[in-house]
């Protein structure tokens, strides 16, 4: 019998490795995909996010110029007194803003105060006649009439001045260096004095000479004074400024003179660091500079100046009007731009500028303009005012009676 021949066909075993292969890329295509998806709808998110950011951003930009606009030309008619807080004896004493307080002086002592009428520090003296020159955190005061100086600092006394001949006038700068005039028999002294009592520069003045100090203003950092004599020419009135630079190795540090004829300047000041500004009967000049100064602007005042003003963002003159009832307030600033004129009714004795607001003050009469000419209150406090300043916060004022301190806030 034939044996039968026959194939077996056996099938090719797959490989488990490769299927395995294709699953875990299966895997990471799959997982690469979601990721992709999940990538797309977080920037997605995050557009939808900071466009809604972005949106809101200027919503709260232009609600707070809205605000700020409303704010600005918003205008009070009264007044509330949220606090009052008394203080001893103060209706024999003065008062002037400082270092964040408040400075009382009398003939008996100075005293620094918190604006809650709180005793910081006191320092008895004798004086005649106080008078108080501030700079930042430095006060000099002194017998207007007598020989001494106090130089303070906020902390307290940091020196007494013992001068040789009785005080006119006095300046402070930051550092507590002190500038005076002094009253000799037939001449006036300008000496400054370190906050010790020793002497720095010492002038000789007189009226043959180089005329009468009318007044004088020392730099905040106390390295030049600025000086106005008052002279005759001829007939006629003549006025000479002269800065002094201690720095300067010139002849009697001198660094600046200059006549102007047929004016009178009863007050020169520095605003800044670098910008003074004479002011004359009629006219305002601008300056910049200590060691060699250069006129920024002459300005001609063609009306009286009836009272005047200044800080470090420029100068307030308040002027009486020709041909017409009442007054013009007029705003400089340290350019010498007129930045301000607004006519008003009314008599005011007392002008103060104020953290960018000018009050104008008398008796228990008071009112309130800001830099844009706005007024924000015309009225009557609930005292009669001897000092007045703004404080922190909206429509805040501290003011300041015989019967102590009042924080008051302007309503509608």
């Amino acid at each position: 019998m034939k044996k039968k021949l026959g194939f077996h066909i056996v099938k090719k075993k797959e490989d488990p490795t490769e299927e395995i292969v294709e699953n875990i890329i299966e895997e990471l295509q799959d997982k690469q995909d979601i990721m992709w998806e999940m990538e797309l709808k977080i920037k997605a998110h995050r557009y939808r996010v900071l466009r809604w950011i972005a949106i809101g951003a200027v919503a709260l930009v232009v609600a707070a110029v809205g605000v700020g606009m409303f704010l600005e030309y918003q205008t009070y008619e009264n007044i509330t007194v949220k606090a009052t807080y008394k203080i001893e004896e103060a209706d024999n004493s003065s008062y002037i803003e400082y270092a964040g307080g408040i400075l009382k002086y009398s003939r008996d002592g100075v005293v620094y105060l918190d604006k809650k009428g709180e005793e910081i520090w006191n320092q008895p003296c004798q004086m005649k006649n106080p008078i108080v020159e501030v700079c930042k955190g430095a006060v000099a005061v002194g017998d207007q009439g007598g020989t001494s100086i106090l130089v303070f600092q906020k902390d307290g006394l940091k020196g007494e001045i013992k001068t040789t001949s009785p005080i006119q006038k006095l300046v402070v700068s930051e550092q507590g260096i002190v500038g005076a005039v002094l009253k000799g028999e037939s001449t006036q002294q300008i000496i400054c004095y370190d906050a010790k009592g020793n002497v720095l520069v010492e002038q000789n003045t007189s009226l043959a000479n180089t005329g009468y100090p009318l007044d004088i203003a020392i730099s905040n950092n106390g390295e030049a004074l600025l000086v106005s004599y008052l002279s005759t020419k001829g007939s006629e009135a003549m006025t000479k400024v002269v800065c002094y630079n201690f720095g300067e190795e010139k002849k009697d540090h001198e660094v600046f003179e200059k006549e102007y004829e047929n004016e009178v300047v009863p007050t020169v000041a520095f605003l800044d660091e670098k910008t003074s500004v004479l002011i004359g009967n009629d006219m305002l000049v601008f300056h910049s500079g200590l060691e060699d100064l250069q006129q920024v602007k002459k300005i001609k005042i063609k009306k009286e100046i009836k009272s005047v003003s200044y800080d470090k963002s420029g100068v307030a003159l308040v002027l009486k009007n020709s041909g017409k009832s009442g007054y013009e307030l007029r705003v400089y600033n340290t350019k010498g731009k007129q930045i301000l004129s607004k006519d008003f009714e009314g008599e005011y004795g007392n002008i103060k500028m104020t953290r960018n607001q000018i009050v104008l003050y008398d008796g228990d009469k008071c009112m309130i303009f800001d830099r844009s000419g706005v007024c924000k209150f015309e009225g009557k406090m609930e005292t009669n005012i001897i000092e007045i300043f703004r404080m922190t916060g909206l429509n805040k004022y501290m003011v300041i009676s015989a019967e102590g301190l009042q924080e008051v806030h302007l309503v509608k």
